[in-house]
This record gives structure tokens, sequence and C-alpha cells, in this order.
């Protein structure tokens, strides 16, 4: 591997800073594990999963060899270029320390929409770019053009009564870095003209802002309505009020316009028969 120096614009991430800054004394965050090279973030977080990792733990790798997003789709970044990173959650567990409760399965759903939700908060208040979410796992990235690509790929992966919550965002990729895809572009916030793509402030804000988000989710018992969630991802979807064909596994599709994200995290699909279709991340391949 090399040199993490060798590109002075894309500096390592300091594990000693960020955990002074986010593993302290009743914070969420249990343990952050900075890595420079690894497979899969989530693959990591989930094999700590397995070895009894407390709820909080985060893995942070400054370059993927085999990073995946939905359906295995391929998610490749330069070194250091972007922020990769794995959330390892138990929201199946009671804390009586903080009076929860387990939440309901059901509910684990709206985990990888909560990042979200924490993901476009962290773009918008530090790279100060206009960013949108397109349900049910893509951050959208507009340019100073106008136009849209996509900045940043969630993976959620269950295994016991463990959540893992992976997403990889683009930073500081150039143009001719950035893969080629067969939807939408791919792009970075350098390459939508973010002020600033210092890693290190992203990563603060993003942690906390989930930290925040599933805190008072778990005080709602799960409830994303009560918790402010659906508002807050209602208000950052993209997708609502859009014409979409959605793929569905073993070759079926839905056309129709996107109404709405319902209480159970589903796209809410109008067709042209004037019926209301409620889809799931699990029941799509592809949303167009």
């Amino acid at each position: 591997m090399a040199s993490p120096y060798s590109d002075l614009d894309r500096p390592p991430l300091s594990a000693r800073a960020l955990t002074r800054a986010l593993v302290t004394p009743g914070a969420f965050w249990s343990r952050l594990d900075i890595r420079g090279e690894t497979g899969s973030t989530n693959a990591d977080a989930i094999e700590a999963a397995h070895r009894g990792a407390a709820e909080g733990l985060v893995v942070v790798a400054e370059q993927q060899s085999a990073g995946r997003g939905r359906r295995d789709r391929q998610w490749t970044s330069p070194p250091r270029a972007g922020l990769t990173l794995s959330v390892l959650l138990r929201p199946g567990r009671p804390d009586e320390e903080k009076g929860w409760a387990p939440a309901p399965p059901a509910a684990f759903s709206w985990l990888p929409l909560l990042a979200g939700v924490a993901l476009r908060e962290a773009v918008h208040r530090v790279a100060e770019v206009d960013a949108t979410l397109k349900w049910p796992n893509d951050l959208l990235v507009k340019d100073a053009q106008g136009d849209q690509g996509k900045g940043a790929g969630i993976l959620a992966e269950m295994t016991g009564d463990a959540v893992v919550v992976g997403i990889g965002l683009n930073v500081s990729t150039r143009a001719d870095e950035l893969p080629e895809t067969s939807g939408l572009p791919a792009t970075s916030l350098r390459v939508a003209g973010a002020e600033h793509v210092d890693r290190e402030p992203l990563l603060r804000a993003l942690l906390r802002g989930i930290a925040d988000w599933y805190q008072g989710w778990r005080e709602a018992d799960g409830d994303a309505e009560l918790s402010g969630l659906l508002a807050a991802y209602r208000r950052g979807c993209s997708t609502i009020g859009q014409d979409v064909r959605v793929l569905l596994p073993g070759g079926g599709e839905l056309t129709g316009r996107a109404t709405a994200v319902d209480p159970d995290g589903r796209l809410v699909v109008r067709t042209g028969d004037d019926r209301d279709h409620h889809v799931s991340a699990g029941d799509v391949l592809h949303v167009r």
C-alpha cells in the first residue's frame, strides 16, 4: 500500500483526534477503528458483531478493496478520497441505563434512511453543497450548473440482533477518478464545487448526526414519525413527486408517481389506475 502521505491533498484521518472528539464519557460511540486498508468495512463490522462488540463501534477505512453497495454492486474510491465507514447498532437490545426498550424488528428498515438523513445534514452543513436523498439508499449531489449525480451510497445488513450500516461518500474524488455507472453518473463533493473537502469535520458531523437521530428514534421506541425522522426524510427526499420506474425481482416493474414515503419507510407509488403501491427497499432492484 502506498504511503498515506503520498498525496498531500488527501491527508490520512487522525484516529487520535477523532477518538478524542467522538468517544467520550456518556457519548454514544464506543470505539473508533480506523484502518489503512480493508476489504469491506461492513464485513469487518459484521465480524466484530459476531465476536460480541458493543453497539457504537465505528469501522473506517482509508481504502476498500471489496466495497459493496446494494445487490452486491461494487463501490470503489481512490485512497483517502472519500469517507468509507460502517457503524454497528443493536436496536433489538434493551438499554436499561438509557431507558430504551428493544425497537420492533419491523422498524429496523429505517436505519439506512436514518443514516441518509444524517449524511445529508452533514454534507449541507460542512461542505455547503446542495444534496438530496434518492430513496432508498443514495445521496444525490448537485453542482453549480444544476447537474445531479450520485455522491454516496448506503448499505444496511442485519446479523443476529445487530444492524451494520455502511456509508461510502465521495469527497475529494476528481472527475477523471469517478467510476462509470449505468444509472445516474457518479460525482463527489469536490466535483460539485464544495469549498470544504476536509474529511475529518465531515466524519465528526456525520457520526454526531447519526448518534442524535438514532438516540431520538430509540427513545421513541423505533417510531419514525414520533421521533421526527419521517418528516426529516420526506423533506430531504427528491424521489417524492417524481415519475419513477421501479424495477422488481423477476423482471417485473412498476411505473407511476412517487407520492410519499410511508411511516414504515416504504416508497408509495401511485400508478395510472390511481392505486397506491407501497414498496420496501428489499422488494426493489432499482428505482429510476
